[in-house]
């Protein structure tokens, strides 16, 4: 009987040492759930960290971050331009099935589309949004609250956006006027101004924008130090204001890189850069500073590859690193983009993985971190097994992508094998490219011609993983 019993004994302390277990790794405090930290940049390139080979400017911050976590050598972004990049990262669905797949068109997010911030609600999270929403224009002002954001302040729409010392801001659907004066014509208009949003170079330059992210940042954080909360900090650097002729890349100063042999702007987008990494820095000595570390992950990414706008040369700093394209392009460089991923006390630190992702993925990971149940007819796959080292990780049987400008564009990576299609609705010749990422990372080399039945087995799974859902078709008849 005594035996009987020891072995009860000893099977119940196995599996509360297993269940306990287990709850490290999604609880590290009083919290039952860790806090999420996802901080976005716009526009800034593979090359742009020092960790992965800036020389000319350096990003300690984010280089930390990389040191002390995992970084994600293989994750690409949701689009090659912003609103679509950012819809997929909300919604789990690709171009080929969410509902905006271009920055025009006038596509936005539906209203019936379950976002990250309405799981995460659900789950007992504290929702904020700070700095560049921006998924889809024109936008109603209040259309990061309906979408599941408790708090929210900074741009709506993506013209907005461009300018770094908007004469306004938005928090919770309110406009927030600032200190800063639009020059204007003599008749009172403004030749940079698209009026709906406000957007147009200013004569008065007091409150620059990402500087105002950075306190509202900081203030969410210590208001929600005690329940689980989820942070979308969205920058909007260091993308330039396509609006303003003179500055392009707007900053307060230019700091450490006024007295380099630069133009103005690589100056000004250096500095943006630079202060980027501080924000960065910003947020994690906040975390620490009220005991948070240890209980919230902290990712950071870009949501495309580099910009050549406002009169910044992408090639200036090697932006694209060894990679193809930027952009507005489908080659890696336009849609590649490192993920810094930091768990105090689950990641191992300083580690690498090469695991096959996108931004539809980071919708099942926060599921899965938060014990939610995933969305009905959802492109993601999680890679919480990458982030955490357990279980076994799923992998993509192949990523899509669509861009209508350029003639019209498609991607699909499946295992190492990457296949562009070109000329989908400007009328010329359809054209496959195809690169083999594993021997030729950087796509120096179309090998289409060699592997014609790759070829045909992309040509059918362009047309398979895409529709024509909310009137939105990609192909000329």
């Amino acid at each position: 009987m005594r035996t009987k019993t020891n072995w009860i004994l000893a099977y119940i302390l196995v599996f509360i040492s297993l269940f306990a277990g287990s709850e490290t790794i999604l609880a590290k405090s009083n919290n039952s759930k860790p806090n999420i930290v996802f901080i976005l940049a716009d526009d800034l390139g593979w090359g742009d960290l020092s960790c992965l080979g800036q020389k000319n400017f350096q990003t300690p911050h984010l280089d930390k971050l990389a040191s002390d976590g995992l970084l994600m050598t293989n994750f690409h972004t949701g689009s090659t331009v912003c609103a679509p990049s950012r819809a997929a990262l909300m919604t789990g669905r690709h171009t080929g099935h969410n509902t905006v797949r271009s920055n025009k068109g006038g596509y936005v997010l539906r209203d019936d589309e379950i976002t990250i911030a309405e799981i995460l609600k659900k789950q007992g999270y504290a929702t904020g949004c700070i700095g560049k929403w921006g998924v889809g224009s024109p936008k109603d002002m209040n259309d990061p609250e309906r979408n599941g954001i408790d708090y929210f302040y900074g741009y709506v729409g993506m013209g907005h956006a461009h300018n770094l010392f908007p004469e306004f801001l938005y928090r919770n659907g309110e406009k927030v006027f600032l200190n800063n004066k639009l020059r204007l014509n003599e008749d009172g208009s403004n030749p940079w101004l698209d009026k709906s949003e406000g957007m147009g170079v200013s004569e008065i330059r007091n409150d620059y924008a990402p500087f105002l992210f950075d306190k509202e940042a900081l203030q969410f954080i210590e208001r929600n130090k005690n329940n689980p909360f989820f942070l979308y900090l969205a920058y909007n650097t260091p993308h330039a204001n396509n609006e303003d002729p003179v500055t392009g890349c707007e900053v307060p100063d230019y700091g450490e890189f006024k007295d380099k042999d630069w133009p103005d702007v690589e100056k000004g987008f250096a500095k943006m850069v630079t202060n980027l990494d501080n924000s960065v820095g910003m947020v994690e000595k906040k975390l620490k500073e009220l005991g948070l570390d240890e209980n919230t992950i902290v990712f950071f990414c870009s949501d495309n590859g580099p910009h050549q706008e406002g009169g910044h040369e992408m090639e200036y700093f090697n932006s694209n690193g060894d990679l193809l394209g930027m952009k507005r392009d489908l080659y890696e460089g336009g849609i590649r983009t490192p993920l810094i991923v930091k768990w105090k006390g689950v990641i191992k630190p300083n580690t690498k993985d090469h695991h096959l992702s996108a931004f539809w993925d980071v919708l099942p990971t926060f599921c899965d971190i938060a014990g939610a149940n995933y969305p009905k007819e959802i492109d993601g796959v999680s890679f919480l097994p990458t982030i955490t080292g357990k279980g076994k990780q799923k992998k993509h049987d192949f990523l899509y992508w669509e861009f209508y400008p350029r003639g019209g564009l498609q991607a699909l990576i499946q295992d190492n094998w990457k296949a562009i299609r070109f000329n989908l609705n400007n009328g010329k010749e359809r054209e496959i490219k195809l690169y083999n990422l594993k021997d030729d990372p950087e796509e120096k080399i179309d090998v289409s011609n060699e592997h014609r039945e790759l070829v045909k087995k992309f040509e059918l799974l362009f047309e398979k993983a895409r529709d024509d859902n909310y009137g939105i078709k990609l192909f000329t008849k």
